[in-house]
């Protein structure tokens, strides 16, 4: 007996970003073997921190503006208009905050580049694609809120085939090495910025009076989470930066090949977030006891589902890590597992946190956030000098752990559910 998936299902929905999600999650894992055997190690580890830089930045440009319009279509008496203003307001906050950034870093790019051992044209870069990640990101939003999954998947296999194809080009057919990388990624997020800009318009969703008011709406919801997006960057990116600055850009490269296959989990978790947010806020605005029940019976399975998965990455990973990338990333192979097992924890994060978004009270994320970064950072310190990248992969599990079990418990705080942890829901 066959499952029929209804169009704008949850089952539906997640199967569609699943498969575009994998779909542009298959560019990084194509590149992996070819670029492992065109790049050193220590080039590979430039792109990474490249990489790195660009999400730091995602923290500040545009001060997470796009949350904003995606949680104001749930306003009541919200008029057309009056979205195409919000999110115009959005635009507005991006390019304030981007100009700032940029006269910043053509004041310190030489200095930020010698401590990260990029080139300083990359650094400057950096901001830019940041930018364009963020339009990309608001576009992307607004069809994920309203269940267009198809609309969301194509544009994001677009960028992805885009960054395939100008990657091999830049990389394989013209020798360019890591900088040919970098230069791949530029191109191909500009490009699907661009798009993005046009399908907003076409949509009339891009307006541009100036809206005061909508301005500060959009900060007081994105401004709080400004440290708590910092603190994702502290845990999600800290440990190449710092195995960069500790061990050397070649170790960097061989952990960036483990992080990298370790994402395919994270993969799968996104998908299934992306089609859960619309479904779950339905839920809770009923308010339903029933419903509330049965969404906590099935995240529970899905907690146990992501735990069994990051087991299987103990058992495959040295042979996934010889297959794929070389004999040169095999010490990959020793932290992959427990980076699989942070990512479980990253994907109960997704389940948790939601219920904290859907009440507007996202300040106190940013505490949780923080806190478990720095002590990324802290134990970072201690674990890297005695076990190497062991250490680094170790200390991310540590402190992602710690951030689902305090989101968990702060979840319930905010929007009370029947756990069965001693707190229930009415």
């Amino acid at each position: 007996m066959f499952l029929r998936l209804r169009p704008g299902s949850l089952a539906s929905g997640s199967l569609t970003y699943l498969l575009s999600n994998l779909l542009s999650a298959a560019v990084p894992f194509i590149l992996i073997p070819i670029l492992t055997r065109y790049l050193s190690p220590a080039e590979y580890g430039q792109v990474g921190i490249f990489q790195g830089l660009v999400t730091g930045l995602a923290a500040i440009i545009g001060l997470n503006a796009t949350g904003a319009a995606a949680r104001k279509l749930y306003d009541d008496d919200l008029s057309p208009q009056d979205l195409s203003h919000f999110i115009g307001a959005c635009l507005q906050i991006l390019l304030a905050s981007a100009t700032v950034l940029f006269i910043l870093s053509l004041f310190f790019h030489a200095d930020a580049a010698g401590w990260l051992g990029l080139e300083s044209a990359w650094l400057l870069w950096s901001v830019p694609v940041s930018a364009a990640g963020f339009v990309i990101n608001l576009r992307l939003s607004q069809w994920q809120i309203r269940r267009q999954a198809l609309q969301y998947g194509a544009l994001q296999v677009t960028q992805s085939l885009l960054l395939l194809l100008l990657a091999l080009l830049l990389v394989v057919g013209m020798g360019q090495g890591a900088a040919g990388r970098i230069e791949a990624q530029v191109a191909a997020v500009a490009a699907c910025a661009l798009l993005a800009l046009h399908f907003l318009r076409r949509d009339d969703l891009l307006g541009w009076a100036w809206r005061p008011v909508y301005i500060r709406e959009a900060l007081a919801y994105g401004v709080p989470l400004v440290p708590h997006i910092a603190g994702i960057f502290l845990l999600g990116m800290a440990d190449r930066f710092f195995i960069n600055s500790e061990l050397g850009p070649a170790q960097a490269g061989i952990y960036l090949v483990a992080v990298q296959l370790s994402s395919i989990m994270a993969i799968v978790f996104d998908a299934i977030n992306k089609a859960y947010i619309p479904w779950l806020f339905e839920r809770l605005k009923r308010d339903n006891v029933a419903e509330k029940r049965q969404t906590v019976q099935l995240t529970y399975l899905y907690f146990a589902l992501a735990l069994a998965t990051a087991g299987l990455f103990f058992l495959a990973g040295p042979a996934v890590i010889r297959l794929l990338a070389g004999e040169q990333y095999g010490a990959a192979a020793s932290v992959l597992g427990w980076l699989a097992l942070g990512q479980a924890f990253g994907g109960g994060y997704f389940m948790v946190t939601n219920y904290i978004l859907y009440s507007k009270k996202t300040a106190m994320m940013s505490l949780a956030t923080v806190s478990c970064g720095a002590l990324n950072i802290g134990l970072l310190l201690v674990l890297v000098p005695a076990w190497g990248l062991q250490g680094a992969a170790a200390a991310y599990t540590v402190a992602m752990a710690c951030r689902f079990f305090w989101m968990w418990w702060l979840a319930q705080r905010r929007h009370p559910m029947p756990w069965g942890l001693g707190r229930t829901a009415a």
